[in-house]
């Protein structure tokens, strides 16, 4: 069983997937990472991102969304 289980870890580090949050975070698209980032590392509401950036609230809470569903596939959460 612990052959089993480094074998899959050694196979998890040898590929070229991002492996922590930051590189999953730099490897999304500009406008989804920049949302993203407001959206949880700096606490902001939709409606803030949407003011400061000029598009829909909608828009940003769809982004928001997509990108969550997006990091948790990603991360494996």
């Amino acid at each position: 069983m612990r052959a089993k289980v480094a074998q899959t870890h050694s196979k998890l580090r040898d590929m070229s997937e991002p492996k922590t949050l930051a590189e999953v975070l730099a490897a999304l698209p500009d406008e989804e990472r920049i949302i993203l980032v407001m959206h949880y590392l700096r606490s902001m509401p939709p409606s803030e991102i949407a003011q400061k950036l000029g598009v829909p609230e909608r828009s940003v809470s769809a982004v928001i969304a997509i990108g969550k569903a997006r990091l948790s596939k990603t991360l494996g959460l």
